[in-house]
């Protein structure tokens, strides 16, 4: 080359104007993720796949790659008819109708009481407690 750099000195420089870049020691966190949010619902492929497993396991006992049964069942997806997939489609979509419903609650559940549901219902129990106790007391009477 010709006074210039090289490709690989080049790439060397680069990666350090990345590394030393505007910003590079301010990075957004991550949001921790939350344990009891719904998981999203599998597609139609995906709802195929559980059952192509479970046949190719059963036809290739001594296939151990993971590879190889995702590109069968890429392969069976793509050579079967929609009137095939149609109980797939069915399945994925009551999956997401459920799914719909979990995130409402969910999101309901984040929006009414935060994180605080647990001391909220303690303090309604220990004042329904008092008062029932004095209350019935004073009934008895």
């Amino acid at each position: 080359m010709k006074g210039g750099q090289t490709k690989s000195d080049s790439m060397k420089t680069g990666n350090k104007l990345k590394s030393k870049g505007a910003g590079a020691g301010k990075r957004a966190k991550k949001a921790a993720k939350d344990p009891s949010k719904p998981k999203r619902p599998p597609s139609a492929f995906f709802v195929f796949m559980e059952e192509f497993r479970k046949q190719y396991k059963e036809e290739n006992p001594e296939n151990k790659s993971v590879a190889a049964v995702g590109k069968a069942g890429g392969a069976k997806w793509k050579s079967i008819t929609d009137v095939e997939k149609a109980p797939y489609v069915d399945m994925a979509e009551k999956r997401k109708t459920e799914y719909n419903k979990n995130i409402q609650a969910y999101n309901l559940k984040l929006a009414g009481g935060g994180g605080n549901d647990n001391e909220s219902d303690r303090s309604k129990s220990e004042v329904n407690d008092d008062e029932g106790g004095s209350g019935e007391d004073e009934n008895e009477d």
